[in-house]
């Protein structure tokens, strides 16, 4: 299918303020990017960059006072995301070496505490995809999820004892519990059709059977096209903006995702 999709923010600045964006998706295996937009008001010098992620990254400076951003994107994608109950657990020593960093505990999932958590909830499962996919159920169940109530980011050990939290929380430790099972995972920020309320959304995925596969705690089902913008160890890692210094406010941000009838067309 192909979306349309689309994210504008609105920023109050009071002094001269440098950021690190993180709003461009790029094409890839699951995904082909047509076309962007992306429009900064007042308009400000930015430099690109690719994360150590292979996520793409813009710099600037934001001039005090009213300040926007606005993208925009047109992407084919699939209708939904794959599912492949019974694929493989891979053994560490044989995992790609690209893989790696996304076993280890990191700063929202810290997977070597969830050790007898992910035991648990897995045991008699077999390894692989079962046990990522008995992960989520268990994510599903135990935490309720409450959109638009995460001001703070948490762990996952401390969204696993409050037991709630929004989709970025519990991706988090859907992560945790896939890592402490030796199974590489790996949070994904971006764009779902299907979300209610919309919002930017987070889910994650796990390595299994030789590829990526999604995982959504938040979701009965994997029907619905996804835009991924950003990948990695964790929210740490796939801020949608950064800012340094004085504080900023965002004053709104919106989003919205929608099918288009036809292809984007050339020079329209």
């Amino acid at each position: 299918m192909w979306l349309h999709a689309s994210c504008t923010l609105q920023f109050d600045i009071p002094v001269s303020t440098p950021f690190l964006l993180m709003l461009r998706p790029r094409s890839g295996a699951q995904q082909w990017v047509a076309r962007e937009q992306y429009v900064l008001t007042p308009s400000v010098q930015a430099v690109e960059l690719t994360d150590p992620f292979g996520n793409l990254c813009q710099r600037l400076v934001a001039p005090s006072g009213s300040f926007s951003i606005q993208t925009s994107v047109d992407v084919e994608a699939s209708d939904a995301s794959d599912a492949a109950p019974g694929a493989f657990f891979i053994e560490v020593q044989h995992l790609p070496e690209e893989t790696l960093p996304f076993l280890l505990p990191s700063r929202f999932c810290e997977s070597d505490r969830c050790v007898e958590l992910a035991s648990s909830i897995t045991e008699g499962v077999a390894p692989g995809y079962d046990q990522c996919a008995a992960i989520v159920n268990y994510v599903r169940n135990a935490i309720a999820y409450t959109p638009g109530d995460g001001q703070q980011i948490i762990s996952a050990c401390e969204v696993n004892e409050q037991g709630k939290g929004v989709c970025r929380d519990m991706a988090h430790l859907g992560i945790a519990c896939c890592r402490a099972l030796s199974i590489p995972a790996r949070m994904v920020v971006g764009y779902l059709e299907t979300l209610v309320p919309m919002d930017l959304h987070a889910w994650f995925e796990a390595y299994v059977g030789n590829r990526w596969y999604t995982f959504d705690p938040t979701q009965l089902s994997l029907d619905g096209g996804r835009i991924a913008i950003a990948y990695g160890r964790d929210a740490a890692d796939v801020a949608i903006y950064t800012q340094f210094g004085d504080p900023v406010e965002l004053l709104s941000m919106q989003v919205s995702v929608e099918q288009m009838s036809e292809p984007p067309q050339s020079g329209k």
